[in-house]
């Protein structure tokens, strides 16, 4: 049995698959990576619009979960991005 085994039997779009599988390869072992989405979108070769898309996708069926993280200065920094354990 693959690592990804799981996602590929769900009912996901392309887009969705492919920026799990590239969050997973940047994740931690408690599964967390904040990548900007500009890099994300740059790295896979998708707009930014894509990506966000795709962000969604996982979102809704409970695969992520996103935070909002902030610069000392109170600025916006780039997403937490948290990979559920299946």
């Amino acid at each position: 049995m693959g690592r990804f085994d799981f996602l590929y039997k769900m009912d996901l779009q392309h887009r969705a698959v492919t920026v799990y599988i590239y969050l997973a390869d940047r994740a931690n072992r408690a599964g967390e990576c904040w990548p900007a989405i500009p890099t994300i979108a740059r790295e896979l070769k998708l707009s930014q619009s894509t990506v966000r898309r795709a962000l969604q996708d996982l979102r809704k069926v409970e695969l992520l979960e996103t935070e909002q993280r902030y610069r000392v200065k109170g600025g916006k920094s780039s997403l937490l991005f948290r990979l559920k354990k299946i």
